[in-house]
Formats: structure tokens, C-alpha cells, sequence
């Protein structure tokens, strides 16, 4: 199951009209994505709002949190695409060297990319 929001299904993303897959892991579930990132963008308002509105700080803190899990939510989902469609991507690559480095390259490009969501 995807992290974002548990209802994008991990299949294979569609390919364009032309035949070509698609440029990023993620595109066939773009909506979501976005539908998700104004929510969280909308909740972020909110908490400036409480500022403004001198809410209780822990009222604050509750929801600063709720925000801060909904973007691992989505980072999670991003780092489950890039693995599901980037790496397999590179793993298919018919020439064994360039396999091989390619795949290098892409798992790299995931771990710093963890590596910084866990900083």
C-alpha cells in the first residue's frame, strides 16, 4: 500500500501515448499528490491563523505535528515511487555495465533522499 493517504495502488504507471513511460515515478499519481499538498498547504494557513488568533501553544504544537506527518506521508509515498519506477527503471537497462552503474546511481539518489527526511 502507498503511504499517501493509503489509496494510490502501487501499480505500474502508465505508459505516455506514444509508448514511452512516463518521466517520473510519480506522475500517474500526480492528483493525489497534489490534492494532498493543498490540504496540507491549507492546514499550514490554519496554523498561522492560531498564531494570529494567540491559540494555546500546545493547540499549536498538536497541529504543527499533524503537518509534519501528513509531509512524511507524502515524502514516503515519493521515495516509494521513485524506488518503484527509477530504480526498477535503471534495473532494466539491457547493457550490464550501464545497469549496473545506473542502478548505482538511483539507489544513491534514494538513500541521500531518505537521509535528508530523516535530518
Amino acid at each position: 500500500m502507498n503511504a499517501i493517504e493509503g489509496t494510490i495502488a502501487a501499480a505500474e504507471q502508465p505508459a505516455a501515448q506514444d509508448g514511452t513511460p512516463p518521466p517520473h515515478g510519480y506522475t500517474g499519481n500526480k492528483d493525489a499528490y497534489l490534492r494532498r499538498l493543498k490540504r496540507i498547504e491549507g492546514q499550514v494557513r490554519g496554523i498561522a491563523r492560531m498564531v494570529d488568533e494567540d491559540k494555546y501553544c500546545i493547540d499549536i504544537l498538536t497541529q504543527v505535528a499533524a503537518v509534519t506527518k501528513a509531509l512524511h506521508a507524502v515524502s514516503l509515498g515519493l521515495v516509494e515511487e521513485h524506488i518503484g519506477h527509477c530504480v526498477v527503471g535503471a534495473a532494466s537497462e539491457p547493457d550490464p555495465e550501464a545497469r549496473a552503474e545506473a542502478i548505482d546511481a538511483k539507489v544513491k539518489e534514494a538513500a541521500d533522499a531518505i537521509g535528508r527526511l530523516l535530518r
